[in-house]
Protein backbone atom coordinates (compact mmCIF):
# COMPACT_ATOMS: atom_id res chain seq x y z
CA UNK A 1 0.00 0.00 0.00
CA UNK A 2 2.83 2.36 0.80
CA UNK A 3 4.57 1.57 -2.48
CA UNK A 4 1.31 2.03 -4.42
CA UNK A 5 0.47 5.22 -2.52
CA UNK A 6 -2.98 4.03 -1.44
CA UNK A 7 -4.44 4.98 1.93
CA UNK A 8 -6.96 2.15 2.21
CA UNK A 9 -7.34 -1.26 0.61
CA UNK A 10 -10.57 -3.25 0.28
CA UNK A 11 -10.67 -7.05 -0.02
CA UNK A 12 -14.11 -8.49 -0.87
CA UNK A 13 -15.21 -12.12 -0.57
CA UNK A 14 -15.71 -12.76 -4.27
CA UNK A 15 -14.14 -13.78 -7.57
CA UNK A 16 -14.36 -12.30 -11.10
CA UNK A 17 -17.77 -13.97 -11.48
CA UNK A 18 -19.28 -12.55 -8.28
CA UNK A 19 -19.65 -16.04 -6.87
CA UNK A 20 -20.76 -16.83 -3.33
CA UNK A 21 -18.39 -19.78 -3.08
CA UNK A 22 -15.07 -19.13 -4.82
CA UNK A 23 -12.13 -21.18 -6.14
CA UNK A 24 -9.16 -21.44 -3.80
CA UNK A 25 -7.31 -18.81 -5.84
CA UNK A 26 -9.81 -16.17 -4.76
CA UNK A 27 -10.05 -16.97 -1.06
CA UNK A 28 -8.26 -13.69 -0.41
CA UNK A 29 -9.94 -12.91 2.91
CA UNK A 30 -8.91 -16.29 4.29
CA UNK A 31 -5.33 -15.76 3.11
CA UNK A 32 -5.13 -12.24 4.50
CA UNK A 33 -6.89 -12.71 7.85
CA UNK A 34 -7.64 -16.37 8.59
CA UNK A 35 -11.41 -15.82 8.47
CA UNK A 36 -13.11 -18.70 6.63
CA UNK A 37 -16.68 -17.41 6.38
CA UNK A 38 -18.24 -17.13 2.92
CA UNK A 39 -19.24 -13.46 3.28
CA UNK A 40 -17.43 -10.41 4.58
CA UNK A 41 -15.17 -7.52 3.58
CA UNK A 42 -11.70 -6.60 4.81
CA UNK A 43 -10.69 -2.94 4.91
CA UNK A 44 -7.10 -2.03 5.71
CA UNK A 45 -5.59 1.38 6.43
CA UNK A 46 -2.22 2.43 7.83
CA UNK A 47 -3.45 2.13 11.41
CA UNK A 48 -6.52 -0.12 11.30
CA UNK A 49 -7.61 -3.40 9.75
CA UNK A 50 -11.16 -4.67 10.08
CA UNK A 51 -13.54 -7.34 8.87
CA UNK A 52 -17.07 -6.13 8.19
CA UNK A 53 -19.36 -9.16 8.69
CA UNK A 54 -22.99 -9.79 9.56
CA UNK A 55 -24.81 -11.58 12.38
CA UNK A 56 -24.16 -15.05 10.94
CA UNK A 57 -20.42 -14.76 11.53
CA UNK A 58 -19.99 -12.71 14.71
CA UNK A 59 -18.80 -15.51 16.99
CA UNK A 60 -16.86 -17.29 14.25
CA UNK A 61 -15.08 -14.10 13.22
CA UNK A 62 -14.18 -13.10 16.77
CA UNK A 63 -12.60 -16.51 17.31
CA UNK A 64 -10.74 -16.66 13.99
CA UNK A 65 -9.53 -13.05 14.07
CA UNK A 66 -8.20 -13.30 17.62
CA UNK A 67 -4.55 -12.25 17.51
CA UNK A 68 -4.59 -11.60 13.76
CA UNK A 69 -4.43 -7.81 13.92
CA UNK A 70 -7.91 -7.51 12.44
CA UNK A 71 -10.92 -6.28 14.39
CA UNK A 72 -14.48 -7.44 13.77
CA UNK A 73 -16.83 -4.66 12.71
CA UNK A 74 -20.39 -5.87 13.12
CA UNK A 75 -22.72 -4.98 10.29
CA UNK A 76 -26.00 -3.49 11.41
CA UNK A 77 -27.74 -4.51 8.16
CA UNK A 78 -26.89 -7.74 6.37
CA UNK A 79 -25.28 -7.48 2.90
CA UNK A 80 -24.60 -3.72 3.10
CA UNK A 81 -21.26 -1.90 2.46
CA UNK A 82 -21.26 0.04 5.70
CA UNK A 83 -17.49 0.41 5.42
CA UNK A 84 -18.00 3.12 2.76
CA UNK A 85 -19.21 5.64 5.35
CA UNK A 86 -16.37 4.61 7.65
CA UNK A 87 -13.81 5.32 4.91
CA UNK A 88 -15.36 8.74 4.29
CA UNK A 89 -15.08 9.50 8.01
CA UNK A 90 -11.43 8.44 8.44
CA UNK A 91 -9.78 9.38 5.13
CA UNK A 92 -8.82 12.93 4.17
CA UNK A 93 -9.62 14.59 0.88
CA UNK A 94 -7.14 13.51 -1.78
CA UNK A 95 -6.77 10.00 -0.35
CA UNK A 96 -6.76 6.94 -2.60
CA UNK A 97 -8.60 3.65 -2.03
CA UNK A 98 -7.45 0.55 -3.86
CA UNK A 99 -9.21 -2.70 -4.65
CA UNK A 100 -9.05 -5.37 -7.34
CA UNK A 101 -11.69 -4.31 -9.87
CA UNK A 102 -12.04 -7.98 -10.89
CA UNK A 103 -13.34 -8.90 -7.45
CA UNK A 104 -15.93 -6.16 -7.05
CA UNK A 105 -19.31 -6.10 -8.76
CA UNK A 106 -19.99 -3.26 -11.17
CA UNK A 107 -22.82 -2.08 -8.92
CA UNK A 108 -20.72 -2.02 -5.76
CA UNK A 109 -17.67 -0.60 -7.52
CA UNK A 110 -19.68 2.34 -8.82
CA UNK A 111 -21.31 2.83 -5.41
CA UNK A 112 -17.90 3.00 -3.75
CA UNK A 113 -16.43 5.32 -6.41
CA UNK A 114 -19.40 7.71 -6.43
CA UNK A 115 -19.70 7.89 -2.65
CA UNK A 116 -15.99 8.52 -2.12
CA UNK A 117 -15.81 11.06 -4.96
CA UNK A 118 -18.09 13.42 -3.03
CA UNK A 119 -15.34 13.64 -0.41
CA UNK A 120 -12.66 13.88 -3.12
CA UNK A 121 -11.35 10.38 -2.42
CA UNK A 122 -10.25 8.44 -5.52
CA UNK A 123 -10.35 4.70 -6.27
CA UNK A 124 -7.72 2.61 -8.08
CA UNK A 125 -7.61 -0.83 -9.65
CA UNK A 126 -5.01 -2.66 -7.57
CA UNK A 127 -4.30 -6.33 -6.86
CA UNK A 128 -2.06 -6.18 -3.81
CA UNK A 129 -2.84 -9.75 -2.82
CA UNK A 130 -1.10 -11.34 -5.80
CA UNK A 131 2.17 -9.64 -4.93
CA UNK A 132 2.39 -11.17 -1.46
CA UNK A 133 0.55 -14.50 -1.90
CA UNK A 134 3.62 -16.38 -3.09
CA UNK A 135 2.00 -19.84 -3.20
CA UNK A 136 -1.36 -18.63 -4.52
CA UNK A 137 -3.32 -21.52 -6.06
CA UNK A 138 -3.70 -21.59 -9.83
CA UNK A 139 -7.07 -21.47 -11.54
CA UNK A 140 -8.84 -24.85 -11.30
CA UNK A 141 -8.36 -27.30 -14.16
CA UNK A 142 -11.10 -29.82 -13.40
CA UNK A 143 -13.21 -31.38 -16.13
CA UNK A 144 -16.62 -30.08 -17.19
CA UNK A 145 -19.43 -31.82 -19.02
CA UNK A 146 -22.75 -31.27 -20.77
CA UNK A 147 -25.93 -32.64 -19.24
CA UNK A 148 -28.27 -34.66 -21.49
CA UNK A 149 -30.92 -32.21 -22.60
CA UNK A 150 -33.67 -34.74 -21.86
CA UNK A 151 -32.76 -34.38 -18.18
CA UNK A 152 -32.92 -30.57 -18.35
CA UNK A 153 -36.37 -30.23 -19.87
CA UNK A 154 -35.25 -27.47 -22.25
CA UNK A 155 -32.64 -27.36 -24.98
CA UNK A 156 -29.79 -24.89 -25.24
CA UNK A 157 -31.30 -23.48 -28.43
CA UNK A 158 -34.63 -22.86 -26.70
CA UNK A 159 -32.97 -21.12 -23.75
CA UNK A 160 -30.88 -18.96 -26.07
CA UNK A 161 -34.00 -17.99 -28.01
CA UNK A 162 -35.70 -16.91 -24.75
CA UNK A 163 -32.69 -14.76 -23.86
CA UNK A 164 -32.57 -13.12 -27.27
CA UNK A 165 -36.25 -12.27 -26.98
CA UNK A 166 -35.45 -10.33 -23.81
CA UNK A 167 -32.48 -8.63 -25.50
CA UNK A 168 -34.73 -7.34 -28.26
CA UNK A 169 -37.06 -5.84 -25.64
CA UNK A 170 -34.05 -4.27 -23.88
CA UNK A 171 -32.75 -2.91 -27.23
CA UNK A 172 -29.40 -4.50 -26.53
CA UNK A 173 -26.86 -5.46 -29.21
CA UNK A 174 -24.61 -7.49 -26.94
CA UNK A 175 -25.12 -9.34 -23.67
CA UNK A 176 -22.33 -10.48 -21.37
CA UNK A 177 -22.90 -13.27 -18.83
CA UNK A 178 -20.30 -13.71 -16.09
CA UNK A 179 -22.22 -15.50 -13.33
CA UNK A 180 -21.31 -19.17 -13.35
CA UNK A 181 -24.68 -20.65 -12.44
CA UNK A 182 -26.38 -18.65 -15.20
CA UNK A 183 -23.82 -19.95 -17.69
CA UNK A 184 -24.23 -23.51 -16.44
CA UNK A 185 -28.00 -23.27 -16.87
CA UNK A 186 -27.84 -21.75 -20.36
CA UNK A 187 -25.40 -24.26 -21.84
CA UNK A 188 -26.68 -27.23 -19.78
CA UNK A 189 -23.10 -27.36 -18.58
CA UNK A 190 -21.75 -28.54 -15.25
CA UNK A 191 -18.27 -28.64 -13.73
CA UNK A 192 -16.21 -28.85 -10.56
CA UNK A 193 -14.26 -25.59 -10.43
CA UNK A 194 -15.89 -24.34 -7.23
CA UNK A 195 -16.43 -26.37 -4.06
CA UNK A 196 -20.10 -27.28 -3.60
CA UNK A 197 -21.21 -25.48 -6.80
CA UNK A 198 -21.24 -27.70 -9.94
CA UNK A 199 -20.02 -24.90 -12.21
CA UNK A 200 -17.08 -24.16 -14.50
CA UNK A 201 -15.16 -20.90 -14.91
CA UNK A 202 -16.30 -19.29 -18.16
CA UNK A 203 -17.99 -16.27 -19.73
CA UNK A 204 -20.42 -15.84 -22.60
CA UNK A 205 -21.00 -13.05 -25.08
CA UNK A 206 -24.33 -13.10 -26.92
CA UNK A 207 -25.40 -11.09 -29.96
CA UNK A 208 -28.55 -11.48 -32.10
CA UNK A 209 -26.76 -13.94 -34.40
CA UNK A 210 -23.72 -15.25 -32.53
CA UNK A 211 -22.74 -16.67 -29.16
CA UNK A 212 -19.22 -17.12 -27.82
CA UNK A 213 -18.24 -19.25 -24.84
CA UNK A 214 -14.95 -18.26 -23.18
CA UNK A 215 -13.64 -21.36 -21.46
CA UNK A 216 -10.51 -23.47 -21.12
CA UNK A 217 -11.42 -25.98 -23.81
CA UNK A 218 -9.17 -28.61 -22.18
CA UNK A 219 -11.91 -28.95 -19.57
CA UNK A 220 -14.34 -30.33 -22.16
CA UNK A 221 -14.24 -33.63 -23.99
CA UNK A 222 -13.90 -33.61 -27.76
CA UNK A 223 -17.45 -34.92 -27.94
CA UNK A 224 -18.84 -32.05 -25.88
CA UNK A 225 -16.80 -29.48 -27.81
CA UNK A 226 -18.23 -30.81 -31.05
CA UNK A 227 -21.78 -30.71 -29.65
CA UNK A 228 -21.33 -27.06 -28.66
CA UNK A 229 -19.87 -26.15 -32.03
CA UNK A 230 -22.72 -27.92 -33.81
CA UNK A 231 -25.10 -25.76 -31.77
CA UNK A 232 -23.44 -22.66 -33.18
CA UNK A 233 -21.28 -21.85 -30.16
CA UNK A 234 -17.88 -20.32 -30.86
CA UNK A 235 -15.27 -21.43 -28.32
CA UNK A 236 -12.54 -19.02 -27.21
CA UNK A 237 -10.04 -19.16 -24.38
CA UNK A 238 -11.16 -18.02 -20.93
CA UNK A 239 -9.00 -14.87 -20.84
CA UNK A 240 -9.93 -13.63 -24.33
CA UNK A 241 -13.11 -12.04 -22.96
CA UNK A 242 -11.24 -8.88 -21.93
CA UNK A 243 -9.70 -8.43 -25.39
CA UNK A 244 -13.07 -8.85 -27.09
CA UNK A 245 -14.78 -6.43 -24.72
CA UNK A 246 -12.14 -3.79 -25.45
CA UNK A 247 -12.96 -3.99 -29.18
CA UNK A 248 -16.69 -3.36 -28.77
CA UNK A 249 -17.78 -0.02 -30.14
CA UNK A 250 -20.93 1.89 -31.14
CA UNK A 251 -23.25 -0.66 -29.57
CA UNK A 252 -25.49 -1.19 -26.55
CA UNK A 253 -24.23 -3.80 -24.09
CA UNK A 254 -26.45 -5.40 -21.46
CA UNK A 255 -24.74 -6.31 -18.20
CA UNK A 256 -26.08 -7.42 -14.87
CA UNK A 257 -24.27 -4.95 -12.61
CA UNK A 258 -24.56 -7.22 -9.58
CA UNK A 259 -23.17 -10.25 -11.43
CA UNK A 260 -20.49 -8.61 -13.57
CA UNK A 261 -17.13 -7.37 -12.29
CA UNK A 262 -16.35 -3.67 -12.09
CA UNK A 263 -13.28 -4.16 -14.27
CA UNK A 264 -15.43 -4.82 -17.34
CA UNK A 265 -16.90 -1.32 -17.10
CA UNK A 266 -13.39 0.13 -17.28
CA UNK A 267 -12.62 -1.92 -20.40
CA UNK A 268 -15.45 -0.58 -22.57
CA UNK A 269 -14.73 2.23 -24.99
CA UNK A 270 -16.59 5.52 -24.58
CA UNK A 271 -18.82 4.65 -27.59
CA UNK A 272 -20.40 1.71 -25.76
CA UNK A 273 -23.82 2.32 -24.25
CA UNK A 274 -24.11 0.20 -21.10
CA UNK A 275 -27.58 -1.09 -20.24
CA UNK A 276 -27.76 -2.27 -16.64
CA UNK A 277 -30.39 -4.91 -15.98
CA UNK A 278 -30.63 -8.30 -14.35
CA UNK A 279 -29.46 -11.21 -16.51
CA UNK A 280 -32.48 -12.71 -18.30
CA UNK A 281 -31.16 -16.12 -17.22
CA UNK A 282 -31.67 -15.32 -13.53
CA UNK A 283 -35.44 -15.41 -13.72
CA UNK A 284 -35.61 -18.03 -16.49
CA UNK A 285 -33.61 -20.59 -14.51
CA UNK A 286 -35.48 -19.93 -11.26
CA UNK A 287 -38.75 -21.22 -12.75
CA UNK A 288 -38.32 -24.98 -12.94
CA UNK A 289 -39.94 -26.80 -15.84
CA UNK A 290 -41.96 -29.99 -15.42
CA UNK A 291 -38.98 -32.28 -16.12
CA UNK A 292 -36.85 -30.47 -13.55
CA UNK A 293 -39.62 -30.61 -10.94
CA UNK A 294 -40.12 -34.34 -11.37
CA UNK A 295 -36.37 -34.94 -11.16
CA UNK A 296 -36.09 -32.73 -8.08
CA UNK A 297 -38.68 -34.93 -6.39
CA UNK A 298 -36.54 -37.98 -7.18
CA UNK A 299 -33.55 -36.25 -5.60
CA UNK A 300 -35.63 -35.56 -2.48
CA UNK A 301 -36.38 -39.27 -2.17
CA UNK A 302 -32.69 -40.19 -2.32
CA UNK A 303 -31.89 -37.45 0.17
CA UNK A 304 -34.74 -38.47 2.47
CA UNK A 305 -33.50 -42.05 2.57
CA UNK A 306 -29.99 -40.87 3.50
CA UNK A 307 -31.31 -38.59 6.25
CA UNK A 308 -33.58 -41.28 7.66
CA UNK A 309 -30.68 -43.72 7.89
CA UNK A 310 -28.46 -41.05 9.44
CA UNK A 311 -30.86 -40.00 12.19
CA UNK A 312 -31.67 -43.65 12.96
CA UNK A 313 -27.95 -44.38 13.26
CA UNK A 314 -27.47 -41.30 15.43
CA UNK A 315 -30.29 -42.17 17.81
CA UNK A 316 -29.17 -45.77 18.19
CA UNK A 317 -25.50 -44.94 18.79
CA UNK A 318 -25.49 -41.71 20.78
CA UNK A 319 -23.87 -42.34 24.16
CA UNK A 320 -22.64 -45.77 23.02
CA UNK A 321 -19.85 -44.79 20.64
CA UNK A 322 -17.94 -41.54 20.30
CA UNK A 323 -19.71 -39.25 17.83
CA UNK A 324 -18.42 -35.75 17.17
CA UNK A 325 -19.68 -32.94 14.99
CA UNK A 326 -17.11 -33.86 12.33
CA UNK A 327 -17.80 -37.59 12.42
CA UNK A 328 -21.54 -36.87 12.21
CA UNK A 329 -20.88 -34.71 9.13
CA UNK A 330 -18.84 -37.50 7.59
CA UNK A 331 -21.58 -40.03 8.36
CA UNK A 332 -24.37 -38.09 6.63
CA UNK A 333 -22.06 -37.60 3.65
CA UNK A 334 -21.46 -41.36 3.50
CA UNK A 335 -25.19 -42.08 3.57
CA UNK A 336 -25.74 -39.59 0.73
CA UNK A 337 -22.86 -41.02 -1.30
CA UNK A 338 -24.55 -44.41 -1.29
CA UNK A 339 -27.61 -42.94 -3.01
CA UNK A 340 -28.24 -43.25 -6.72
CA UNK A 341 -27.06 -40.26 -8.76
CA UNK A 342 -25.16 -38.52 -5.95
CA UNK A 343 -22.85 -35.85 -7.40
CA UNK A 344 -21.42 -34.17 -4.28
CA UNK A 345 -22.38 -32.04 -1.30
CA UNK A 346 -24.27 -28.83 -2.06
CA UNK A 347 -22.48 -26.99 0.78
CA UNK A 348 -20.30 -27.74 3.78
CA UNK A 349 -22.50 -29.40 6.38
CA UNK A 350 -23.44 -27.24 9.36
CA UNK A 351 -23.32 -29.70 12.23
CA UNK A 352 -23.68 -27.89 15.54
CA UNK A 353 -24.20 -29.46 18.93
CA UNK A 354 -25.31 -27.48 21.97
CA UNK A 355 -23.85 -23.98 22.02
CA UNK A 356 -22.39 -24.44 18.51
CA UNK A 357 -25.90 -24.67 17.10
CA UNK A 358 -26.32 -21.02 18.08
CA UNK A 359 -23.89 -20.12 15.28
CA UNK A 360 -26.04 -20.07 12.12
CA UNK A 361 -23.14 -20.79 9.72
CA UNK A 362 -21.00 -22.93 12.02
CA UNK A 363 -18.88 -25.63 10.36
CA UNK A 364 -16.86 -27.84 12.70
CA UNK A 365 -13.09 -28.02 12.33
CA UNK A 366 -10.37 -29.83 14.24
CA UNK A 367 -10.09 -27.00 16.75
CA UNK A 368 -13.81 -26.56 17.40
CA UNK A 369 -15.04 -30.16 17.07
CA UNK A 370 -16.89 -31.44 20.14
CA UNK A 371 -18.44 -34.76 21.09
CA UNK A 372 -22.21 -35.23 20.96
CA UNK A 373 -23.73 -36.32 24.27
CA UNK A 374 -27.11 -37.98 24.99
CA UNK A 375 -28.65 -34.66 26.02
CA UNK A 376 -29.53 -31.33 24.46
CA UNK A 377 -30.07 -30.40 20.83
CA UNK A 378 -28.13 -31.21 17.66
CA UNK A 379 -28.61 -29.09 14.52
CA UNK A 380 -27.73 -30.50 11.10
CA UNK A 381 -28.06 -28.27 8.04
CA UNK A 382 -26.85 -30.23 5.02
CA UNK A 383 -27.57 -30.97 1.40
CA UNK A 384 -26.51 -32.84 -1.68
CA UNK A 385 -26.23 -32.53 -5.41
CA UNK A 386 -27.70 -35.28 -7.51
CA UNK A 387 -27.44 -35.39 -11.29
CA UNK A 388 -31.14 -34.56 -11.25
CA UNK A 389 -31.53 -32.07 -8.41
CA UNK A 390 -30.11 -30.21 -5.41
CA UNK A 391 -31.21 -30.47 -1.79
CA UNK A 392 -30.87 -28.33 1.33
CA UNK A 393 -32.49 -29.42 4.59
CA UNK A 394 -32.11 -28.58 8.26
CA UNK A 395 -33.30 -30.62 11.20
CA UNK A 396 -32.77 -30.03 14.90
CA UNK A 397 -33.16 -33.15 17.01
CA UNK A 398 -33.03 -33.89 20.75
CA UNK A 399 -30.28 -36.29 21.74
CA UNK A 400 -31.70 -36.88 25.21
CA UNK A 401 -32.98 -34.70 28.02
CA UNK A 402 -33.87 -31.15 26.94
CA UNK A 403 -34.71 -28.01 28.87
CA UNK A 404 -38.05 -26.21 28.89
CA UNK A 405 -36.43 -23.34 27.00
CA UNK A 406 -35.10 -25.68 24.31
CA UNK A 407 -38.53 -27.25 23.90
CA UNK A 408 -40.21 -23.85 23.65
CA UNK A 409 -37.71 -22.54 21.12
CA UNK A 410 -38.02 -25.72 19.08
CA UNK A 411 -41.79 -25.43 18.96
CA UNK A 412 -41.71 -21.74 18.03
CA UNK A 413 -39.33 -22.44 15.15
CA UNK A 414 -41.49 -25.32 13.99
CA UNK A 415 -44.55 -23.09 14.19
CA UNK A 416 -42.82 -20.44 12.09
CA UNK A 417 -41.78 -22.98 9.46
CA UNK A 418 -45.36 -24.30 9.27
CA UNK A 419 -46.79 -20.77 8.96
CA UNK A 420 -44.59 -20.27 5.90
CA UNK A 421 -45.14 -23.69 4.40
CA UNK A 422 -48.93 -23.48 4.73
CA UNK A 423 -49.21 -19.92 3.40
CA UNK A 424 -51.62 -19.11 0.59
CA UNK A 425 -50.94 -15.83 -1.16
CA UNK A 426 -51.93 -13.83 -4.26
CA UNK A 427 -49.77 -14.10 -7.34
CA UNK A 428 -47.18 -11.33 -7.31
CA UNK A 429 -46.46 -11.61 -3.58
CA UNK A 430 -42.87 -10.78 -2.71
CA UNK A 431 -40.59 -12.51 -0.26
CA UNK A 432 -40.66 -9.79 2.40
CA UNK A 433 -44.43 -10.22 2.68
CA UNK A 434 -44.05 -13.95 3.28
CA UNK A 435 -41.22 -13.26 5.72
CA UNK A 436 -43.61 -11.43 8.03
CA UNK A 437 -46.00 -14.38 7.98
CA UNK A 438 -43.21 -16.72 9.10
CA UNK A 439 -41.90 -14.49 11.90
CA UNK A 440 -45.24 -13.31 13.31
CA UNK A 441 -45.48 -15.62 16.33
CA UNK A 442 -41.81 -15.14 17.22
CA UNK A 443 -42.20 -11.37 17.11
CA UNK A 444 -45.12 -11.60 19.51
CA UNK A 445 -42.75 -13.35 21.92
CA UNK A 446 -40.03 -10.72 21.42
CA UNK A 447 -37.84 -13.13 19.42
CA UNK A 448 -36.18 -12.68 16.04
CA UNK A 449 -33.38 -14.14 13.92
CA UNK A 450 -30.74 -12.25 11.94
CA UNK A 451 -30.75 -14.16 8.66
CA UNK A 452 -33.21 -14.46 5.81
CA UNK A 453 -36.08 -16.92 5.93
CA UNK A 454 -35.60 -18.45 2.51
CA UNK A 455 -33.59 -18.53 -0.71
CA UNK A 456 -33.99 -20.04 -4.14
CA UNK A 457 -32.30 -23.37 -4.93
CA UNK A 458 -30.92 -24.47 -8.30
CA UNK A 459 -31.55 -27.58 -10.36
CA UNK A 460 -28.32 -29.54 -9.85
CA UNK A 461 -26.82 -26.11 -9.44
CA UNK A 462 -26.04 -23.59 -6.72
CA UNK A 463 -27.82 -24.17 -3.43
CA UNK A 464 -28.31 -20.40 -3.12
CA UNK A 465 -30.09 -19.03 -6.18
CA UNK A 466 -32.09 -15.93 -6.98
CA UNK A 467 -33.87 -13.85 -7.85
CA UNK A 468 -36.50 -14.70 -5.24
CA UNK A 469 -35.84 -14.74 -1.53
CA UNK A 470 -37.90 -14.67 1.62
CA UNK A 471 -36.48 -12.06 3.96
CA UNK A 472 -36.84 -8.53 5.36
CA UNK A 473 -35.48 -6.74 2.27
CA UNK A 474 -37.95 -5.78 -0.44
CA UNK A 475 -36.41 -7.76 -3.30
CA UNK A 476 -37.99 -6.72 -6.60
CA UNK A 477 -39.12 -10.24 -7.50
CA UNK A 478 -42.17 -12.19 -6.47
CA UNK A 479 -42.21 -15.83 -5.43
CA UNK A 480 -43.64 -17.30 -8.63
CA UNK A 481 -44.96 -20.60 -9.94
CA UNK A 482 -42.32 -23.28 -10.38
CA UNK A 483 -39.75 -21.73 -8.07
CA UNK A 484 -37.90 -23.93 -5.56
CA UNK A 485 -37.37 -22.00 -2.31
CA UNK A 486 -36.27 -22.76 1.24
CA UNK A 487 -38.17 -21.90 4.40
CA UNK A 488 -35.75 -21.91 7.36
CA UNK A 489 -36.56 -19.87 10.47
CA UNK A 490 -34.41 -20.21 13.57
CA UNK A 491 -33.80 -19.17 17.15
CA UNK A 492 -30.24 -18.79 18.42
CA UNK A 493 -29.20 -18.31 22.03
CA UNK A 494 -25.41 -17.70 22.19
CA UNK A 495 -23.65 -19.94 24.65
CA UNK A 496 -26.72 -22.16 25.01
CA UNK A 497 -28.35 -23.67 21.93
CA UNK A 498 -29.76 -23.03 18.49
CA UNK A 499 -32.76 -24.32 16.57
CA UNK A 500 -33.44 -24.22 12.84
CA UNK A 501 -35.86 -26.28 10.75
CA UNK A 502 -35.74 -26.06 6.96
CA UNK A 503 -37.68 -27.53 4.07
CA UNK A 504 -37.62 -26.77 0.36
CA UNK A 505 -40.95 -25.89 -1.22
CA UNK A 506 -42.18 -25.59 -4.80
CA UNK A 507 -44.64 -22.81 -5.64
CA UNK A 508 -47.82 -24.27 -7.14
CA UNK A 509 -51.32 -22.96 -7.98
CA UNK A 510 -53.82 -22.73 -5.11
CA UNK A 511 -57.02 -21.33 -6.59
CA UNK A 512 -58.48 -18.57 -8.75
CA UNK A 513 -61.10 -16.33 -7.20
CA UNK A 514 -62.81 -13.05 -7.98
CA UNK A 515 -59.77 -11.43 -6.36
CA UNK A 516 -57.21 -13.05 -8.66
CA UNK A 517 -54.95 -16.10 -8.78
CA UNK A 518 -53.62 -17.48 -5.50
CA UNK A 519 -50.50 -19.61 -4.98
CA UNK A 520 -49.29 -21.98 -2.29
CA UNK A 521 -46.35 -24.22 -1.50
CA UNK A 522 -45.87 -27.93 -2.11
CA UNK A 523 -43.17 -29.16 0.30
CA UNK A 524 -40.56 -31.13 -1.66
CA UNK A 525 -38.23 -32.16 1.21
CA UNK A 526 -38.83 -35.65 2.56
CA UNK A 527 -37.37 -35.86 6.06
CA UNK A 528 -39.40 -36.44 9.21
CA UNK A 529 -39.78 -33.63 11.72
CA UNK A 530 -39.15 -34.76 15.29
CA UNK A 531 -42.25 -34.33 17.47
CA UNK A 532 -40.93 -35.66 20.78
CA UNK A 533 -40.29 -32.21 22.30
CA UNK A 534 -43.11 -30.30 20.61
CA UNK A 535 -45.21 -28.22 23.02
CA UNK A 536 -48.60 -28.74 21.39
CA UNK A 537 -50.25 -25.84 23.21
CA UNK A 538 -48.05 -23.43 21.24
CA UNK A 539 -49.37 -24.75 17.93
CA UNK A 540 -52.73 -24.05 16.33
CA UNK A 541 -54.91 -27.08 15.52
CA UNK A 542 -54.35 -26.55 11.79
CA UNK A 543 -50.59 -26.49 12.39
CA UNK A 544 -50.75 -29.84 14.19
CA UNK A 545 -52.79 -31.14 11.28
CA UNK A 546 -50.15 -29.85 8.84
CA UNK A 547 -47.35 -31.49 10.86
CA UNK A 548 -49.11 -34.86 11.01
CA UNK A 549 -49.93 -34.70 7.32
CA UNK A 550 -46.35 -33.83 6.43
CA UNK A 551 -44.80 -36.65 8.47
CA UNK A 552 -47.26 -39.07 6.87
CA UNK A 553 -46.15 -37.77 3.46
CA UNK A 554 -42.53 -38.47 4.42
CA UNK A 555 -43.38 -42.02 5.47
CA UNK A 556 -45.39 -42.73 2.33
CA UNK A 557 -42.73 -41.22 0.07
CA UNK A 558 -39.83 -43.21 1.52
CA UNK A 559 -41.39 -46.53 2.52
CA UNK A 560 -40.56 -48.28 -0.76
CA UNK A 561 -36.85 -47.49 -0.33
CA UNK A 562 -36.28 -48.64 3.26
CA UNK A 563 -35.80 -52.05 4.82
CA UNK A 564 -38.18 -53.39 7.45
CA UNK A 565 -36.11 -52.19 10.41
CA UNK A 566 -35.73 -48.70 8.97
CA UNK A 567 -39.41 -48.54 8.12
CA UNK A 568 -40.45 -49.50 11.64
CA UNK A 569 -38.18 -46.81 13.08
CA UNK A 570 -39.50 -44.16 10.68
CA UNK A 571 -43.10 -45.11 11.43
CA UNK A 572 -42.46 -44.27 15.08
CA UNK A 573 -41.00 -40.91 14.15
CA UNK A 574 -43.91 -40.07 11.85
CA UNK A 575 -46.61 -41.07 14.31
CA UNK A 576 -49.33 -38.43 14.59
CA UNK A 577 -49.47 -36.24 17.68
Amino acid sequence: MLEANVDAYIIPSSDPHMSEYVPDRYKCIHFASGFTGSAGTLVITANFAGLWADFRYFEQAEAQLNGSGYDLVKLKVQHTPEYIDWLIDVLPAGAQVGFDYQLMSAALGEEIENALAISRIAVRDLDSIDEIWTDRPALPQKKAFLLPEKDCGQSFESKLSDIRTVLVKQRSDVHIISSLDDLAWLFNLRGNDVNYNPVVLCYALITPNEITLYIDENKLSLTDLKILQNRGVEIKSYHEIKTDLSTLSNCSVLIDEKRTCYQFLSIFSSSVNVIKSINPTVYLKSVKNSVEIENIKLAMIQDGVALTRFFKWLEENIGKIKITEISASEKIKAFRESGEGFAGLSFASIAGYGLHAALPHYCPNEDSDIELKPEGLFLLDSGGHYFYGTTDVTRTVPLGKTTAEEQRDYTLVLSAMIFGSAAKFPQGTRGYQLDGIVRQQMWQQGINYGHGTGHGVGYYLNVHEGPQNIGPSNAAFSVDLGMLTSIEPGIYRPGKHGVRIENLVITVPAESTDFGDFLQFDTATLCYIDTSIVLSHLLLPQQIEWLNRYNQKVYDGLKSYLNADELTWLAGKCKAI
